[in-house]
């Protein structure tokens, strides 16, 4: 079902009325009207298309999935794209929601592609900043813009806290290295489609601070400061985080080589001390005589040499803590 809210000169006048009566408030300078419609098809928004004169690429635009976050100008309005972005602590997939919207001089239409994206959270961001309402489409789009800068900034720092956990299993004796690489696999994946949803939203967000736009008013400036702020914050985190996975990777294969070469280092000492013993009583194998052939004496001293070779070689490694 679609959602319709009509303030006038910045009241909430009327809520959830027909979209059929959108016509009916944009003639008139003091209202500003939102319509929200979620995943229709282009037969859907025909009506208001026509009705808001919207431009037919753009129109394509929002009914097709996976869009780049971008901001489009046209003659008659603007079309914006955006995702809220949500991670699952369990897994460690980021889930994405598209948003699209039509921002016209008294009107904003957003479309989103399914219900994962949280208008419900919008509205109330509207209610609880009801005095910015005089601003418009403004106030409109400001509201949009902070729920998914928000979702961004969360998801963030949702990754920054697993990144620390996972850095915490790194050093740790017994750890499964199969999970741990599978669980770095998907922050890394996570990371990069977060990292292409929040860097182009600094375009976006700076073009429609510009005067020439004439969507921010003074009052709304520091407003969209704030959210710009966020918006190279959050940008600025993805990198090092992404940076900071990579380290641990390269430090957990380290990790393992290192233990792999202990571990060769141990069994390759091993394997010279028993090449003593198996060396000398090859010899004394020989079926030819041999200094203490036949003799009780040549047997320990044979034994004798065994044991203090095996010995000096054992004290050896161990020293040089290949033992």
């Amino acid at each position: 079902m679609a959602r319709t809210r009509l303030y006038r000169n910045g009241v909430l006048e009327a809520e959830n009325f027909p979209a059929a009566d959108i016509s009916d408030h944009l003639g008139d300078p003091g209202a500003t009207v939102w319509l929200d419609m979620c995943a229709p098809t282009e037969e859907d928004l025909a009506t208001i298309a026509e009705e808001l004169s919207l431009h037919r690429l753009a129109v394509e635009d929002a009914v097709h999935e996976h869009q780049r976050p971008k901001l489009d100008r046209y003659d008659t309005h603007a079309f914006l794209t955006a995702y809220a972005v949500r991670l699952d602590p369990a897994t460690g997939v980021l889930g994405k929601a598209e948003v699209a919207a039509f921002l016209t001089e008294r009107a904003l239409v957003t479309v989103r592609k399914d219900e994962d994206f949280d208008i419900d959270d919008v509205v109330r961001r509207w209610d609880s900043a009801a005095e910015l309402g005089k601003s418009g489409v403004g106030f409109l789009v400001h509201g949009l813009l902070d729920h998914v800068v928000d979702s961004h900034f969360d998801a963030v720092q949702a990754l920054d806290e697993e990144i620390e956990a996972l850095e915490d299993l790194v050093f740790a004796e017994d750890v499964d290295h199969k999970d741990m690489q599978r669980r770095s696999l998907h922050l890394r994946k996570s990371l990069v489609t977060l990292r292409r949803v929040v860097l182009p939203m600094r375009e976006v967000v700076n073009a429609l601070m510009r005067r020439d736009f004439h969507i921010v008013d003074d009052v709304l400036m520091p407003y969209y400061q704030d959210v710009y702020d966020h918006v190279l914050r959050a940008t600025e985190w993805t990198e090092s985080l992404r940076d900071l996975v990579t380290t641990i990777r390269e430090t957990q294969l380290n990790l393992q080589g290192n233990r792999l070469n202990t571990i060769m280092k141990k069994v390759t000492s091993w394997a010279a001390i028993i090449a003593v013993p198996t060396a000398i009583t090859g010899f004394y194998g020989q079926n030819i005589p041999y200094p203490g052939f036949d003799q009780t004496w040549g047997f320990w001293v044979s034994t004798a040499v065994i044991v203090i070779l095996s010995a000096a070689l054992y004290v050896v490694f161990r020293r040089r803590d290949w033992l």
